[in-house]
């Protein structure tokens, strides 16, 4: 195991830091609990100053929603237990729903407003006259924890986001020029570096989600927020030009259409993309692949026109490569400069402009949603029929449980590694708590005796393998400890306060594993079909279409998917799915459907059939496509093909041989003999 660097160290001293000044505060302030601020620090702080002030602002925000459900919902439901707990309960699930839907650091605001509410709500059963007071404290010791953690991480030492994300993305192009430079040689990967590739897409989310805390960034990057958006469909749209361009390189090798002019061509463009993509040799290379293209298609009557269309294919998806490839480095080096806006103008404009679309799992949210709300009863049941004094505690830490672990497909083993984290807290706590803590009579004293293992609560949070044990040790072992401005402390009550944490926690993950543990296959298997079904829609539709809004959404689809294959093991049908091979097929189909408003009522009724057929096969069951299916490709690919030239001619046909590669990449060429396409 390697040693924390000095980067771990640092937020690891700054994270207790921020904790003892926020503890040092809230006596001060003579606040009523003040191990609630300490405890929020470690929710809160983030090795990212950007992140940590992103997660502050929504957390104010979620405090104040939460302890105002709770001073609206404790006094006129007091008296009735069941219908206070139903209300808390379906709150706290409304909220986690919303938070599940969201999928930003927003989602946060959502959590944080259920969760907050069930936290100041179920202790004020026993005492309801002090609602208002105990939100009041509740919510000036939570921002006084949050103010504390941001303060630190934007004065001492920050780490800011901007440096991070440039870094990130220019390791994200650099590793795709590599892949362009594979693909436009015809080299064969192995399978080892083809799931490589597809991590790409994994990443490409993760770009996403730390460029969205880049606004709350104190970098020169921060003012490039726009360019970043920019340039993350661009880097999207990248994957799926790339696939089809191995795919047309293969087909045109079997075909025998890889002439040496246009050999020398793709090894130039490869020559570029490694290179970096200098824009000053973007517009000659672009030059050259128009005066390569032959943009008359001719008739599928005539010899070598199967070739001729993948051959016009290659050169399109090479057009996009170049264009995109410009445009990438074109905004890297503004987002290093921290411009608000392109010096020049970009390819595609209007395609990257709308709010990128992120996919929403309804039905998981609904069964997250369905499990927080059953292990706040089972809880608040299990308090009111044992007439437990500490059975709150065990009802605020399920529902907060439930929460925090809900976006995993099996949240159970991560709830019971935290209760064990959590048990494990107590018996440190209490040795500190009853063995030293009684010879501390001072502050400095005080300070000297916590921040060993508040260092090491941090420390644990930056390795990803034990962040669970740190954040579990940092929360639950501040509130075990229950800092006072005087020592206080009872064993017995220690010991009932501990083993409420516990059962509370172990409730919670004995409600998920029943109503809401799937699995990463199960998870896979939805993402697959959820993508099936917009294929089938995309097909079905008959307007124009956002090629880019297109593949945002199958592409955040396909970062969540990649590492649940991963997850699912080889010996799963899931990890033959060609992932790139379906985004091929939904931007060829919104080609399509933007190409049948230019051309004449024939060809858009044969055009039509062959779309029909092709979301027949995305509505069924998973499998290959039919023969039929491709008969209806051929069929419109004839009619177009013989038709006169028309404003979506060429785009029809380009859209239709995508289509077929990407669903019969071994069919043999249009025209081919009638035995041959049977064999096939």
């Amino acid at each position: 195991m390697m040693l924390p660097g000095w980067r771990q160290w640092l937020f690891a001293l700054k994270i207790a830091g921020a904790a003892l000044l926020a503890l040092g505060l809230a006596l001060w302030l003579d606040l009523p609990r003040p191990y609630w601020a300490m405890a929020t620090v470690y929710i809160t702080m983030q090795p990212l100053s950007g992140a940590t002030r992103s997660k502050a602002v929504y957390r104010v925000v979620g405090t104040v929603a939460g302890v105002s459900m709770a001073v609206v919902l404790v006094p006129p439901l007091v008296g009735a237990p069941e219908m206070l707990t139903l209300a808390l309960a379906l709150w706290t699930a409304g909220c986690l729903y919303l938070s599940l839907l969201d999928r930003s650091p927003r989602a946060y605001l959502f959590m944080l407003a259920g969760y907050t509410a069930a936290l100041i709500g179920f202790p004020a059963v026993t005492a309801p006259d002090t609602i208002f007071e105990t939100a009041v404290s509740r919510a000036e010791e939570i921002t006084l924890g949050i103010l504390c953690a941001a303060l630190v991480a934007g004065l001492v030492l920050p780490e800011s986001v901007g440096p991070v994300l440039a870094a990130r993305v220019g390791t994200w192009l650099g590793e795709t020029g590599r892949w362009t430079a594979d693909v436009l040689s015809g080299a064969i990967e192995a399978p080892a570096i083809r799931a490589r590739r597809l991590r790409l897409a994994a990443e490409a989310a993760e770009i996403d989600a730390l460029a969205t805390h880049l606004a709350y960034d104190a970098s020169a990057q921060s003012r490039a927020v726009p360019l970043v958006q920019l340039l993350r469909g661009r880097m999207l749209m990248l994957l799926p030009v790339l696939s089809s361009l191995a795919d047309r390189i293969a087909a045109l090798r079997d075909l025998a259409g890889l002439d040496p002019a246009l050999r020398t061509l793709l090894a130039d463009v490869a020559a570029w993309s490694e290179a970096g993509a200098p824009a000053a040799e973007a517009d000659a290379l672009l030059a050259r692949i128009a005066a390569a293209d032959d943009a008359d298609l001719f008739s599928p009557a005539r010899p070598g026109f199967w070739t001729a269309l993948v051959r016009a294919s290659l050169l399109d998806r090479l057009r996009e490569l170049v264009a995109i490839g410009r445009d990438c480095r074109a905004l890297q080096d503004g987002i290093a400069r921290g411009e608000r806006a392109p010096r020049r103008p970009l390819a595609f404009a209007g395609e990257f402009g709308g709010r990128a679309p992120r996919h929403r799992d309804h039905g998981m949210a609904l069964r997250s949603a369905l499990g927080v709300f059953l292990a706040i009863l089972a809880c608040v049941t299990a308090w009111i029929a044992t007439a437990w004094p500490d059975g709150a505690t065990a009802a605020m830490m399920g529902a907060v449980l439930c929460c925090l672990f809900a976006t995993q497909d099996d949240p159970a083993p991560a709830i019971l590694g935290f209760a064990t984290w959590t048990a494990v807290a107590a018996a440190a706590i209490g040795v500190l708590l009853f063995g030293i803590l009684p010879q501390v009579h001072d502050f400095a004293t005080l300070v000297l005796v916590l921040a060993p293992p508040l260092v090491l609560c941090g420390l644990l949070m930056t390795i990803p393998r034990t962040m669970p044990v740190g954040l579990a040790l940092g929360v639950n072992g501040n509130a075990l400890l229950a800092i006072q401005d005087r020592y206080a402390s009872e064993f017995g009550a220690y010991v009932n306060s501990a083993l409420a944490l516990v059962v509370g926690i172990v409730l919670a993950a004995v409600v998920t594993r029943l109503v809401r543990s799937v699995g990463a296959e199960h998870g896979a298997r939805r993402l697959v079909a959820a993508s099936r079904a917009d294929l089938a829609r995309a097909a079905r539709r008959r307007g124009r279409g956002d090629r880019a809004a297109f593949a945002h959404l199958m592409l955040d689809r396909l970062g969540l998917l990649v590492p649940r294959l991963a997850a699912a093991g080889p010996d799963s049908d899931l990890s033959r799915i060609d992932t790139l091979g379906a985004l091929r097929v939904g931007m060829n189909l919104v080609s399509l459907r933007r190409a049948r408003h230019g051309l004449p009522p024939g060809a858009v009724a044969a055009l039509d059939a062959a779309l029909d057929a092709v979301a027949l096969h995305y509505e069924g069951p998973r499998g290959p496509a039919s023969a039929p299916l491709l008969a209806d490709i051929d069929a419109a690919l004839a009619v177009i093909g013989a038709g006169a030239a028309a404003a979506g001619r060429r785009e029809a046909l380009l859209g239709l041989a995508g289509l077929r590669r990407a669903l019969f990449p071994e069919a043999p060429p249009v025209g081919a003999p009638l035995r041959a396409r049977e064999a096939a």
